[in-house]
């Protein structure tokens, strides 16, 4: 079987996910932290937006990779795969220190339930038929 579709998701989600641990590590060495956060805010901010996106990421492309091999159609696997890129852009931006209730958190988190939702729904169908 060749994957089509969730490899174009796949690749800019990693493209994200290596752009946030740059964060994490630079901001380790600026500051010496090899380990934990040191007691920095900044430095939990990044840690927190970085570990999401590994969360949630790896979890919904599972999910698609699983769905596409049972050979679920590729617009519901576009839908998932839209809604997680949408949501690794938006939640990094709005995981916010100070604000829990920043916009942009709940469109990342909102995304990310609907694209892991979508995928389920996919691989309940492709098992049931």
């Amino acid at each position: 079987m060749i994957f089509e579709t969730t490899p174009l998701y796949a690749v800019p989600v990693a493209i994200i996910y290596l752009v946030l641990w740059m964060r994490v590590t630079s901001m380790r060495g600026q500051n010496g932290v090899s380990i934990g956060d040191n007691d920095s805010k900044e430095l939990l901010l990044r840690i927190r937006q970085h570990g999401n996106c590994m969360e949630w990421s790896f979890f919904v492309l599972i999910l698609m990779i699983l769905a596409e091999g049972m050979g679920a159609p590729s617009l519901y696997l576009h839908i998932s795969g839209a809604l997680l890129l949408v949501g690794r852009l938006a939640h990094p931006f709005g995981l916010k220190i100070d604000n829990a209730g920043h916009p942009l958190r709940y469109v990342g988190n909102g995304t990310n339930i609907l694209a892991s939702l979508n995928a389920i729904v996919c691989l309940v169908m492709n098992i049931l038929a």
